[in-house]
């Protein structure tokens, strides 16, 4: 099916200001662009970071700046891919690729949680079964409400706090299975309302994340805990600080931020 995401974004700058966006969707997903728009307001130099996310380098003039991104995406219709018998691998048997995601990193701290993680799920059968335990369990527990954390909040604060926001649950969530040993990445990307009811908030970014089993990763969502059709993932890392949709250098304010992401038809 076709949907089309994007996003606007005003900005006041009092001077040149450096900036990195991370916006676009990323260029190795399962996603198909058909068209796409990308109006930035200063000429953008792209590369693949570490994580083979697509990012924009650009310097934002002084005064007021608007950059908008406007695609239409060819997705799959079926709903998240699943296997409740997905068992986990031994740490020997890991590939290189997935141990980077098994560290410590700027908001998830797994050594910090891992007496607590292995109460909580210790019991649980390993594999698919206690990774969603994990997603239960955030998803019950920490109580969404946007404006209790900031940029810099972690998710041991979620963890003691229980409240905080999208990347706020995916972080706690990714740090729980971190600390149960099973490799766990952020995933930030648009999330279109199909086959849900609609949220009483505005559109939004959206996170989640991906684990390792049965040699591959499988998509978790612990924000909306239940399976989705339409995910446009743009990018990925160990936490939301390798994702930031925007990074700037400089007295940079953000005035108005919008996304979007629905459903459009039926690809040709």
């Amino acid at each position: 099916m076709l949907v089309r995401v994007g996003c606007q974004f005003e900005y006041e700058t009092w001077g040149r200001t450096p900036s990195l966006w991370q916006v676009r969707p990323r260029p190795d997903g399962d996603h198909r662009i058909v068209m796409e728009s990308w109006e930035p307001p200063a000429p953008t130099r792209i590369y693949l970071d570490a994580y083979g996310n697509l990012c924009d380098r650009l310097t934002l003039p002084p005064g007021r700046s608007v950059l908008r991104y406007d695609a239409t995406v060819d997705v799959t219709s079926n709903f998240d891919d699943a296997d409740k018998g997905a068992t986990e691998a031994a740490i020997e048997d890991l590939p290189d690729e997935a141990f980077v995601y098994l560290l410590a990193s700027r908001f998830c701290w797994p050594d910090t949680l891992h007496e607590p993680a292995w109460a909580l799920f210790g019991s649980v059968e390993p594999g698919w079964p206690r990774v969603q335990a994990v997603c239960d369990w955030v998803h019950d527990r920490v109580r969404y409400a946007p404006g209790t954390s900031t940029a810099g909040t972690t998710a041991y604060d979620v963890w003691e706090s229980r409240t905080g926001v999208c990347r706020d649950i995916t972080q706690l969530a990714i740090t729980l299975c971190r600390a149960l040993n099973v490799p766990a990445r952020y995933v930030a990307g648009y999330l279109p309302d199909i086959a849900v009811a609609p949220p009483d908030l505005p559109m939004d970014f959206c996170s989640w994340f991906e684990a390792w089993l049965e040699g591959r990763w499988w998509t978790f969502d612990p924000r909306n805990n239940e399976p989705r059709i339409g995910r446009v993932v743009i990018a990925r890392g160990r936490d939301a600080l390798d994702t930031a949709m925007v990074t700037t250098w400089g007295a940079a304010q953000l005035q108005a931020m919008t996304v979007w992401a629905d459903e459009v038809g039926e690809a040709g």
